[in-house]
């Protein structure tokens, strides 16, 4: 069985390429673990992730926390907030499938735009906060 982790992974990248109007912001499906180089413009990358047991008395289960990057070279924040409203849109409570794991449940924690020190990329922030157990 693979990791709860990893599973959860896979689901959210899954979902992420295949909702179309996150598809049509970012102009195809670019949802990166490793990004290429040179990667177009814009697009999203898997940033940091935490797992913890959150095992009770009677099951055992997993507390995971995501975050999602987004990467926009568009004149100010526009595009960065409609890809960030996207991706809470494709992923808040929804009932994703997970390989040898059940989802309880997937929230979005906080979204951030900000200026990247470049001067020109804006950096789109997304966290979720999952729990997982096995089946």
């Amino acid at each position: 069985m693979s990791s709860a982790s990893f599973a959860l992974q896979n689901a959210i990248v899954s979902t992420l390429k295949s909702n179309a109007p996150l598809v049509a912001l970012l102009g195809a499906a670019r949802v990166f673990d490793q990004v290429p180089n040179p990667a177009p413009y814009p697009y999203l990358t898997l940033g940091q992730t935490f797992t913890r047991d959150d095992d009770s008395d009677s099951s055992p289960s997993d507390r995971h926390t995501i975050t999602l990057q987004s990467f926009s070279r568009a004149r100010g924040r526009n595009e960065t907030h409609a890809i960030v409203d996207a991706i809470r849109a494709s992923l808040h409570d929804q009932p994703l499938s997970l390989a040898g794991h059940r989802l309880i449940n997937l929230r979005h924690d906080f979204s951030e735009a900000r200026r990247d020190s470049d001067g020109i990329t804006f950096r789109g922030i997304v966290r979720f906060r999952a729990v997982t157990e096995p089946l």
